[in-house]
């Protein structure tokens, strides 16, 4: 065990599964451990860092903003929240923005809106979709699809129910009197890269609209570029015009920032639903300050000017067709949308391993110098920064194969 190691034991609540490595510091798309070892880091801090560690650009805004203005709290205005909500709205639709700290947190800020949206007509259920993931709070796991979230926090929050993914007569037939939105992920991430089909999402938005809910789309994995466009559901259905969304990990490149928008569409006499939240109805301490929100915008400038959007669709479809050309022993389909790559493994390829073929290859991964995401029992991420290199994604195809080509062996 390593002297940091030992810290986390001693010290750090053992709430993660954490591979043995200690990261001491990263540049692009690299990471170096403390012995000075090199890693091709395909998992971005989880499609958080959007390009990649340590970038010049983030380093000199984040110095410039912190030598200017680190805090003052929400009861006054800054520069940077007024300008990156500007240019979220840009991407997004006419609306307005709210700014927290994190996904999970941004979900909640959904999650209300919904139940204030429903409170004058009793409604306040919400439909989401097995697989799906929403966060680690109270509300974050009541709304998830997925079983191993929500074991020992019962009583869970009422008012979520889980339907099959991507199945609109199972949502039409699921409805109640007490139904007021639908939460899903255009791409479901944690659930591994599962991809809504472009009817599903129209469909769910004809049932949104024939019925009065709210289509809420959380795209805290896939939004902001990661899939070919500013938004993952435009990737997939560019006409369907969501009711609110949910943004973090790669918002800011690591720093913690986490935000969702609400339409400016007017759902009912009440107006429009981003005036909604009135003061009162929500807050928070941190959520964007003058820092993270001048790491967001220039991220999102980055992204913007470099085309990254349009890069990470190129190299996306290049990194799933070089997964699957070279025949990597216990692959047994790749799924893909942009730089969101989704291995599916066959279990019975890897007799020899006593963990869960998604662990196995993870771990195997480590050991080639190459890091990528498990995503549930049989599945691994790729989830590399979208400024990577071509010839990066060449070394990821071949040590990833020479790490399942030995696990195979075993």
């Amino acid at each position: 065990m390593t002297e940091l190691a030992e810290e986390y034991e001693e010290f750090v609540v053992p709430t993660y599964g954490r591979f043995d490595l200690d990261i001491a510091r990263g540049r692009g798309c690299r990471v170096w451990d403390f012995t000075g070892r090199e890693y091709l880091d395909f998992g971005a801090g989880i499609a958080v860092c959007s390009l990649g560690h340590a970038h010049p650009e983030i380093s000199a805004a984040v110095t410039a903003q912190a030598e200017t203005l680190v805090h003052t709290s929400n009861l006054y205005r800054t520069a940077p929240q007024a300008i990156l909500a500007r240019r979220l709205v840009e991407i997004a639709g006419a609306g307005k923005v709210f700014f927290c700290n994190s996904g999970a947190e941004a979900n909640e800020g959904l999650i209300k809106l919904a139940r204030r949206f429903g409170s004058d007509s009793g409604r306040h259920e919400i439909l989401t979709f097995v697989g799906s993931f929403h966060g680690r709070t109270m509300a974050g796991i009541s709304a998830t699809g997925q079983e191993k979230v929500k074991k020992g926090f019962g009583p869970l929050l009422g008012g979520f129910r889980h339907l099959p993914f991507g199945d609109l007569a199972e949502v039409k037939s699921g409805l109640r009197p007490e139904t007021v939105a639908v939460l899903v992920e255009p791409v479901q991430g944690e659930g591994g890269i599962r991809i809504a089909q472009p009817e599903f999402l129209r469909g769910l938005r004809r049932i949104c609209d024939e019925h009065g809910l709210l289509l809420l789309f959380d795209e805290i994995q896939c939004g902001l570029g990661r899939t070919g466009d500013w938004c993952g559901w435009k990737t997939i259905a560019a006409d369907v015009e969501p009711d609110g969304i949910s943004w973090a990990k790669g918002i800011a490149n690591g720093f913690p920032l986490g935000a969702f928008w609400i339409s400016r569409r007017a759902a009912d006499a009440r107006g429009p639903l981003c005036d909604l939240l009135g003061p009162g109805s929500h807050g928070t301490t941190f959520g964007g300050n003058p820092v993270s929100c001048a790491a967001g915008l220039k991220v999102l400038e980055i992204i913007g000017r470099d085309r990254l959007p349009e890069a990470a669709s190129q190299l996306g479809s290049e990194l799933a067709a070089g997964l699957l050309s070279a025949r990597i022993p216990g692959v047994s389909s790749v799924r893909s949308i942009g730089l969101m790559i989704g291995v599916e493994l066959d279990p019975s390829a890897f007799p020899g391993s006593s963990a869960s073929p998604a662990i196995a290859a993870v771990m195997a991964s480590i050991e080639e110098g190459l890091l990528v995401i498990p995503a549930g029992e049989s599945v691994v991420r790729f989830l590399p920064p979208l400024n990577v290199a071509r010839e990066e994604i060449l070394e990821a195809i071949t040590k990833f194969a020479t790490a399942l080509g030995k696990l195979a062996t075993i």
